[in-house]
């Protein structure tokens, strides 16, 4: 069905990622292109100007680290680790790389996300692409 497959992913220890990627490949043509994405959110400057380099090094290699684990259940895939608004950043990737469906897991949505909405919500209203909702 799809040929270049985009997987959002959280890294902690909260959430299972296994769906997602199940998904991804019942839905994949053979020889599809996975890639595993993790969206770390900024930093506002003043908080960032207070941490040492080391520490904010260690987070990002740390983050680098566990989404190469956690990738490694989607056979071939590709990770990307990157820094900015989730939900914005997972739309302006999907359209500037060719990302022909999105499988992005969510929560069941509260009474907040009517008013704040959530990175699911902000994808599946914005993605000009195929959206697999997983919960």
């Amino acid at each position: 069905m799809y040929k270049n497959i985009l997987v959002p992913v959280l890294i902690d220890e909260h959430h299972d990622t296994q769906a997602s990627y199940l998904a991804a490949q019942a839905l994949a043509d053979e020889g599809a292109k996975f890639t595993v994405l993790h969206v770390m959110e900024t930093i506002p400057t003043f908080v960032a100007s207070q941490l040492p380099k080391e520490i904010m090094d260690k987070s990002w290699h740390e983050a680098e680290k566990a989404l190469k684990q956690s990738a490694a259940a989607l056979p071939g895939a590709a990770t990307c680790l990157e820094s900015g608004h989730p939900g914005r950043f997972i739309v302006d990737f999907a359209k500037e790389n060719g990302i022909d469906c999105i499988i992005i897991a969510s929560h069941r949505p509260g009474i907040e996300d009517y008013f704040l909405g959530s990175t699911a919500a902000r994808v599946v209203r914005h993605a000009q692409c195929a959206v697999h909702v997983i919960r």
